[in-house]
C-alpha cells in the first residue's frame, strides 16, 4: 500500500448521553467521501479513542469499515499502552478487512527504542498489514530515533510514517536514512516542509471540516509541484493551526465539523467544551480561511 493524498483522522460523535452516535459518524464518513481525502483513520486521538472501552473500539473500526467499503483506505489505530492489547486491536483490524495500521509508542511506559522496536514488530507479526508508525513524542512520552527506524524498517509492512515529533531533525533523518517508511506529514505546520522533503500524505485532523482546503495544498506541493501556490495557501491556513495548538484541540476539531452542519457531540472526560468566545474566534478563523484559499484556487490571487 502506498500512502498518497489526505488521510483523515475521524472525529467519534457522541449523543446527548455520551454514546457513540453511529449514525453522526456514518455521516462524518460521507462527508469526507464525498471530498475526495485519501482515506480516513479511526482510532487515533483525534477520535478519542482513548476515552473510548476495547469493545467500543472494535465496533467502531467495523461500522467504519462497513460504511466505506472499498471506496478509499480504512487505516485502523491500534494505539494502547500493553502491547498485548495493540495486538489484539491489530487482529481486529485485520478481521474486518482494514487497509492498514497505525502503530504508535506505548503512551507512559517510555520504553527504549529497542523495546519499542520489539513492540511494533509483535503488533506487526500479529496483524501482516501495512503499517503507518506513528511519531509523537509530546504525547507518548519518547522519540522514535534511528535505533528505532533501523529495526523496524526490516520490516517490509513498515511502509510509512507519521512523523509528529515537530523536530524537523527526525524529518531529514527519515528522508535521508530510511527512504523505505514513506513520509507523512503530522506536524501540521510543517506541511510544506515536510512535501518539500518529499512527503506525499498529511494525516490532518483540520480537514474532518476543511477537507477541500488540505486537499487543495497536497495537491499544489504534491501533484503540481508549485510551491507558489503552495506557500500562499499554508499561509492561509496558519492562523487555524495556530488556533488549534492553543489548546482543545479535539474540542475545535468537533466544533469545526458542527460549523459545516455534521453532528459532533461533546467530547468525553477529561476533556470539556469551548466557550462560546473561542467558538466565535474559530468561526471567523475558519471562513476567512475557507474565503482566502477559494481565491487562491480559483486564481483570483495567484498567477
Amino acid at each position: 500500500m502506498k500512502f498518497e493524498g489526505i488521510y483523515t483522522p475521524a472525529i467519534t460523535p457522541f449523543d446527548e448521553k455520551g454514546e457513540i452516535d453511529k449514525k453522526a459518524f456514518a455521516a462524518v464518513l460521507e462527508s469526507l467521501i464525498e471530498a475526495k481525502v485519501h482515506g480516513i483513520v479511526i482510532g487515533g486521538s483525534t477520535g478519542e479513542y482513548y476515552a473510548q472501552t476495547s469493545q467500543e473500539r472494535f465496533d467502531l473500526a467495523r461500522h467504519a469499515k462497513e460504511i466505506i467499503g472499498s471506496r478509499l483506505a480504512l487505516v485502523v489505530g491500534t494505539g494502547a499502552t500493553r502491547t498485548e492489547d495493540s495486538v489484539e486491536y491489530a487482529k481486529a483490524a485485520k478481521d474486518i478487512g482494514a487497509d492498514a495500521i497505525l502503530v504508535s509508542s506505548p503512551p507512559y511506559a517510555l520504553p527504549t527504542e529497542r523495546e519499542n522496536a520489539v513492540h511494533a514488530l509483535t503488533v506487526d507479526r500479529a496483524a501482516n498489514l501495512p503499517i503507518m508508525l506513528y511519531n509523537y513524542p509530546a504525547r507518548m512520552g519518547i522519540m522514535m530515533g534511528e535505533e528505532y527506524f533501523s529495526r523496524v524498517a526490516k520490516s517490509r509492512n513498515v511502509v510509512a510514517i507519521k512523523e509528529s515529533s515537530g523536530d524537523a531533525a527526525n524529518l531529514h533523518l527519515l528522508a535521508r536514512k530510511f527512504p523505505t517508511i514513506s513520509l507523512s506529514c503530522g506536524w501540521d505546520d510543517q506541511a510544506l516542509e515536510f512535501f518539500a522533503w518529499g512527503a506525499r500524505s498529511w494525516v490532518c485532523a483540520g480537514s474532518n471540516f476543511l477537507p477541500r482546503e488540505h486537499v487543495a495544498l497536497y495537491e499544489a506541493c504534491v501533484v503540481e509541484k508549485n510551491f507558489d501556490k503552495g506557500r500562499a495557501i499554508m499561509t492561509a491556513m496558519l492562523p487555524l493551526m495556530d488556533f488549534l495548538e492553543g489548546g482543545k484541540f479535539v474540542q475545535s476539531i468537533k466544533h469545526g465539523c458542527e460549523l459545516i452542519g455534521l453532528k459532533a457531540g461533546q467530547v468525553r472526560a477529561p476533556l470539556r467544551g469551548m466557550t462560546s468566545e473561542e467558538k466565535r474566534t474559530l468561526q471567523t478563523v475558519v471562513t476567512t480561511l475557507k474565503r482566502t484559499v477559494a481565491q487562491i484556487t480559483s486564481g483570483a490571487n495567484h498567477a
